[in-house]
């Protein structure tokens, strides 16, 4: 493994690719810590917390959007306003004409939609920084008392000034991406993401050892004790182990290309696969799912203070403690991997470029009928990477209740944090094999 490293950093190009990454992440880490000129940074972090819904909600937003909400850095939204506008138009090409004309037009049509996207993510920004200053940052007293006016309120001004600084960081993050795309290696939305989650898994660890009491007996106790740690360094093994086999799982329909007379020779007739992923939607179930579910946290906690008949509503939507969340969140990850395969993953158009390439499936009739077996077996794959996330999602809740560990840790050691940062790590490591085969170099995940 050393020398595959080393040979990797002998490549020029590669190596320059891969230093490049690495600054320009680096760059936003730096940004992270920089916060808003306004901000008394005592009061950073106070509302975040699990006994807070919206706190709650700030700490799983920031999570999935590579961001730092409780602290109101000038990086506070993150990258969540630019997936969010990919999403929108993502799903507005399945619905929408125009949009799905510009899909079909290749190049050009793809440079027209990320236009559109760029603008949708301004647009975006401006009102979920405008949300945020005004829900968040003024709500919980984060404001620096030099920065309010006789009123005791934060003034119009320096309001903007939030506003078009966060808009303006989102702005920035989502050019880093690009030129991580264009002149480095990986996902750069992607990998901005990653180093979010990584950058948090440290702290998240020393807070776990820092609470634990190293002794035997912490399972009836309570207590974080050995049993604890050995039973979540287990856990870790076994998610990291299942996100790998289902990630690289696939199903293989065998095909088989039509022979054609060149001349004097016969070209064709090999047979090939069609891999069909397992985990056919990747992480963006359990993101919705969990999103969703936030707003009726929120909803049934401000109502239940107002009115005390809307406590056992309150109680039913509280993370590991209630059979009904998860049963809904189940549920609602269950239908968004129907639905996210349903769009990006469109068996009629399959077929229909198998027969313009002159290949079939054995035993189906090229047409409606290879695209009705498509979808019967992307039905029920979809069936096994849903359950797959669906377990995924709740071991978290179930080690917080189970165990007495803090919700956000057991997030970080044993959910969709480590779904999220194995899946972009095998993308990045399959990015790197690819220039390493290029220039016949054993790939690092070849034997």
């Amino acid at each position: 493994m050393w020398e595959k490293i080393r040979v990797i950093f002998t490549i020029p190009e590669l190596r320059n690719k891969i230093l490049l990454t690495l600054l320009l992440i680096a760059i936003y880490r730096v940004g992270w810590q920089i916060p808003l000129p306004m901000i008394d940074q005592a009061k950073t972090g106070l509302a975040s917390g699990s006994g807070n819904p919206l706190g709650k909600m700030v700490e799983m937003a920031a999570m999935f959007s590579a961001s730092d909400l409780s602290s109101a850095t000038i990086f506070g939204l993150g990258i969540m306003p630019y997936i969010s506008a990919s999403i929108i138009f993502q799903l507005l090409g399945s619905v929408w004409k125009p949009i799905e004309d510009l899909q079909k037009e290749g190049e050009a049509g793809r440079k027209k939609i990320t236009e559109y996207t760029r603008y949708a993510t301004v647009a975006l920004c401006l009102f979920q920084s405008w949300a945020y200053v005004k829900f968040y940052i003024i709500n919980y007293n984060m404001v620096h008392p030099d920065y309010l006016n006789d009123a005791g309120a934060l003034g119009f001004g320096w309001t903007w000034t939030a506003i078009l600084t966060m808009t303006c960081g989102t702005v920035f993050l989502m050019w880093l991406g690009e030129q991580i795309d264009e002149y480095g290696i990986g996902n750069g939305i992607s990998l901005l993401i990653m180093a979010g989650i990584l950058a948090r898994m440290p702290g998240a660890g020393y807070k776990l050892i820092k609470n634990a009491k190293l002794e035997l007996g912490s399972l009836q106790s309570g207590d974080v004790g050995i049993e604890t740690l050995v039973i979540l360094a287990l856990l870790f093994v076994a998610v990291v182990f299942g996100v790998v086999f289902i990630t690289l799982g696939q199903r293989r329909i065998p095909t088989q290309s039509a022979k054609h007379i060149r001349g004097r020779r016969t070209v064709g007739g090999t047979r090939q696969y069609l891999p069909l992923k397992i985990n056919q939607a990747g992480v963006m179930p359990i993101i919705f799912a969990g999103s969703l579910l936030m707003f009726p946290q929120i909803v049934f906690s401000w109502l239940s203070k107002l009115n005390p008949s809307f406590t056992p509503l309150s109680r039913m939507f509280q993370d590991g403690t209630s059979f009904f969340y998860n049963l809904f969140y189940v549920s609602m990850i269950f239908f968004f991997c129907y639905f996210w395969t349903a769009i990006t993953f469109n068996p009629k158009d399959v077929s229909e470029n198998l027969k313009n390439f002159g290949t079939f499936i054995p035993g189906y009739r090229p047409g409606k009928r290879t695209a009705d077996y498509l979808e019967k077996v992307m039905t029920r794959i979809t069936y096994v990477g849903a359950g797959f996330l669906a377990i995924v999602a709740i071991i978290p809740t179930m080690i917080s209740s189970a165990l007495g560990v803090d919700f956000m840790i057991a997030t970080f050691y044993g959910g969709t944090s480590l779904l999220i940062a194995v899946s972009v790590a095998f993308d990045l490591v399959q990015k790197i094999d690819s220039h390493l085969v290029m220039r016949n170099y054993t790939g690092l995940l070849e034997g």
